[in-house]
């Protein structure tokens, strides 16, 4: 198969690709193993082509570590549930998609385990799909809202989530029957976990830090069982 993009990859062709471009799978396999060193993110969808920087600035990086601790709370609440988290793994369909969405979670025994000789990816050929993927939008809610968000449906995956940066919004977007993401207001994957809570937690970043906020989202969950 003839490649769309150049086989020479530079930088200065790399940093032009903050938007989705036509590309075949043998471009994304090109970038994806030329690359592989560099903190990127790569998504592949419909014969099209997404890099993204995987070096966040500060909010970001802040709000993304605040979802991992939330994830953390929550499940240790409920040690019933088998939960592993892969935040930033790349997610792969063969010659079909791929994706490296912020927040990965996989409920129960079935999780993705690595053996020596195998690629670091997670191969949704041999592997099922997350239960949960969420992507920390700060620069990029266009994409998460759009393309992303029908390439996660595509993939099946139960819970999507788009954690807005500036606007401190949260979307929980869960997959129906007829193949599409909805929107609601609590999670599913998360069992009865109202979104406005996770809002709310956003909210005090603005005056608090990420671990004082996770410690207040703790209390809530606390009080919720209490109830």
């Amino acid at each position: 198969m003839t490649s769309i993009i150049s086989p020479e990859i530079s930088y200065s062709f790399f940093f032009s690709l903050p938007q989705w471009k036509t590309a075949n799978w043998d471009d994304y396999l090109n970038y994806r193993d030329t690359l592989e060193e560099q903190r990127i993110k790569l998504y592949y969808y419909q014969n099209k082509l997404l890099i993204q920087m995987g070096k966040e600035g500060i909010n970001h990086t802040s709000i993304n570590d605040l979802f991992t601790m939330i994830l953390f709370i929550w499940f240790s609440q409920h040690p019933e549930i088998n939960m592993n988290s892969f935040g930033g793994v790349l997610l792969e369909k063969r010659e079909k998609r791929s994706a490296a969405p912020d927040l990965v979670v996989y409920l129960g025994k079935d999780y993705p385990k690595w053996k020596q000789g195998e690629s670091r990816y997670i191969n949704l050929d041999q592997w099922p799909v997350p239960n949960l993927v969420g992507e920390i939008s700060d620069t990029t809610l266009s994409s998460d809202l759009d393309e992303k968000k029908h390439l996660y449906a595509d993939l099946g995956i139960p819970e999507y989530w788009v954690i807005d940066v500036q606007a401190k919004r949260v979307f929980a977007f869960q997959l129906q029957d007829n193949g599409q993401y909805q929107q609601g207001d609590v999670s599913l994957v998360l069992r009865g976990l109202p979104i406005k809570l996770l809002v709310e937690s956003l909210e005090r970043l603005d005056q608090e830090t990420n671990v004082s906020v996770a410690n207040w989202f703790s209390q809530q969950i606390l009080n919720r069982k209490s109830e």
